[in-house]
């Protein structure tokens, strides 16, 4: 899902139960890789045939916590819909409505405050060509910086700019934001950004000096052989597996 890839393939519509299943795996999944933070930063997904009207958390439950029947729509106000009258935090949705608002054709956004992401939003240079993880990432990351807690229309349009028609963005000194076609498509991009974070900064605490990074060729080479022909999204392969994971660990999800 790069800005230069092709138009994606047409894939049957996905229905409301299937969108609620995967996104309350996904927060469990997050939950097990340690990359929530009490009760603070979402998953939010669209919800099929209702446009405008997004699944997110409910606010105060962690990420353990999350299931199919919890999770409550809300609009790109963060107002909830549904009549269920669950808490929500409408601020923090602010980063998701915007970008839901700006990029229609993606189901999912992913937005962390993941130990090692925050840990690379910290660095000038962001992340860099230094493993096969990275490498699928290159090119597909852009950059906002940081403007305190407050995030207003005006910081909302440049955000929604900063990340255009990428798959994401390292926020300065705040955390990371991953989008996708599917929830599946999000949570992979996330994963290889975490893993890549940390790869790179561990590499780095031996010293800047004997940090090995591919060429921009190799990187934009590397890049291409993973995603291939386009029919296959990030996600496809891994999240069967992923989702098998989240049954054994963290049973419950789908009640």
């Amino acid at each position: 899902m790069t800005a230069a890839s092709q138009d994606p393939p047409q894939r049957p519509r996905r229905s409301e139960a299937a969108v609620r299943v995967d996104l309350a795996a996904a927060y469990r999944l997050a939950a097990l890789a340690g990359w929530d933070d009490t009760v603070y930063t979402h998953l939010s997904a669209s919800v099929p045939g209702e446009p405008g009207v997004y699944l997110i958390n409910q606010f105060g439950l962690g990420f353990d916590e999350t299931s199919v029947s919890n999770l409550v729509k809300v609009n790109l106000r963060g107002n909830v819909v549904d009549g269920s009258g669950r808490p929500v935090n409408p601020t923090g949705f602010t980063i998701h409505g915007a970008v839901h608002a700006a990029r229609p054709e993606i189901e999912c956004v992913i937005h962390l405050h993941a130990p090692w992401g925050v840990a690379l939003s910290m660095r000038s240079e962001g992340l860099l060509p230094t493993s096969q993880w990275a490498m699928r990432l290159h090119g597909r990351l852009g950059r906002h910086a940081y403007e305190g807690l407050a995030l207003g229309s005006d910081e909302q349009a440049r955000l929604v700019a900063n990340l255009g028609a990428l798959d994401g963005l390292i926020l300065s000194n705040h955390g990371t934001l991953t989008v996708g076609r599917t929830v599946a498509e999000a949570f992979m991009l996330m994963h290889l950004l975490e893993r890549a974070a940390q790869a790179q900064l561990r590499a780095m605490a031996g010293g800047a000096a004997g940090l090995v990074v591919a060429s921009d060729e190799v990187a934009e080479r590397t890049h291409r052989q993973w995603v291939g022909d386009g029919s296959e999204w990030d996600g496809d392969a891994e999240w069967p597996a992923l989702l098998r994971r989240a049954e054994r660990l963290s049973p419950g999800f789908r009640n």
